[in-house]
């Protein structure tokens, strides 16, 4: 197996042994991952090259992460003033901050809106565009989503002897409005970027099997839909222009898959800014409008290690219901980072 999970929690040093033995397969080893927002990617990529490799023939790729309410960490410094240390709250510090320019992630996407000319009210036009298109995934009594959530979903207590709540779907998830984007100012001074057109910090947790074609035609609960991994990317934009890094990535995976652009039917994003989703249909030619459907992060939220992974599932689901085809997901990651991978869905 493997376990991605990007924001530490108690005794997150077991990782995914710890994780294995609590659902009944203690004899089940394997790697903890973490790489931001990349998380899930990169768990796919570890998994199939643990298959690929012969050290698995089947693998439980999980990620979890919760940032809407992170870890204070205390760094002891016995050569501090009075022997003080630094402390550091691990999400919003981190959000706010990349050690190498000293820059917010949302500096990041002003940069790039600047660089390419990308407005507010273009922003606002995906943000009302990707609300439309969450919609769709939860109409219907939330039809699509419960073809990969089990919907409702009983939580239960630490203890697994009762549940405390029912959760119907996401929660938490703002509804944009084009009346209340209207409203809206830039956060920054002289920027661009308003609270709409960014996501914002949530927990999730996401899990899917990656094995042989022939487990795979065992477990599934329909043998005749086969999905194949094609391709991986991974890149990095220039400093402080994160949302660029997706682009460069996706190219990769292309080549690695021997496709070009053309060849995908549904492409899915990881895009904590609009202006992630702008730049990269400007660069490749893609209609922005047809990109993300059924929901992605900049409306259902941030929840890093298990972002690209569900963006993922969703992408699956969405091929599957389209008869099969090709599918692209790419997304950005911290330090200006980004990876991608294409997925077959067929017959």
């Amino acid at each position: 197996g493997v376990l991605g999970t990007s924001v530490p929690q108690k005794h997150a040093f077991y990782g995914l042994p710890w994780m294995m033995g609590m659902i009944g397969a203690g004899h089940v080893g394997g790697p903890t991952v973490a790489q931001a927002c990349a998380t899930g990617v990169r768990c796919l990529l570890t998994a199939a090259q643990e298959i690929d490799s012969g050290l698995a023939s089947c693998s439980l790729v999980m990620t979890a992460d919760r940032t809407s309410n992170g870890p204070h960490i205390y760094y002891p410094n016995p050569q501090g003033p009075g022997g003080t240390g630094a402390n550091e709250d691990w999400v919003m510090d981190n959000f706010g901050c990349d050690p190498l320019g000293r820059h917010s992630m949302l500096q990041t996407a002003e940069n790039v809106a600047a660089k390419h000319g990308i407005s507010t009210e273009s922003q606002h036009q995906v943000v009302l565009r990707r609300t439309e298109q969450y919609g769709d995934a939860v109409s219907s009594d939330h039809a699509f989503q419960k073809t990969y959530m089990t919907l409702p979903f009983d939580v239960p207590n630490q203890k697994y002897n009762k549940n405390v709540t029912v959760m119907e779907g996401d929660e938490g998830v703002t509804q944009s409005t084009a009346e209340g984007v209207a409203k809206l100012r830039p956060v920054m001074p002289e920027g661009s970027v308003t609270f709409a057109a960014q996501t914002y910090p949530a927990d999730g947790n996401t899990g899917l099997i990656l094995t042989t074609p022939e487990k795979a035609r065992e477990l599934s609960r329909d043998s005749a839909i086969r999905i194949r991994l094609m391709g991986f990317g991974l890149s990095r934009s220039d400093l402080a222009y994160m949302p660029e890094a997706p682009i460069p990535a996706a190219r990769k995976a292309l080549e690695q898959a021997g496709l070009d652009i053309d060849a995908i039917d549904a492409i899915k994003t990881h895009n904590p800014f609009a202006v992630n989703d702008i730049v990269f249909a400007k660069q490749t030619g893609v209609d922005v409008n047809n990109m993300n459907n059924f929901g992605c992060s900049l409306i259902w939220g941030h929840p890093q290690g298990p972002t690209g992974l569900r963006s993922i599932i969703e992408l699956i689901e969405e091929l599957v219901a389209k008869g099969g085809g090709v599918g692209l997901f790419s997304g950005c990651a911290a330090g200006d980072t980004a990876m991608a991978t294409i997925i077959k869905v067929g017959q």
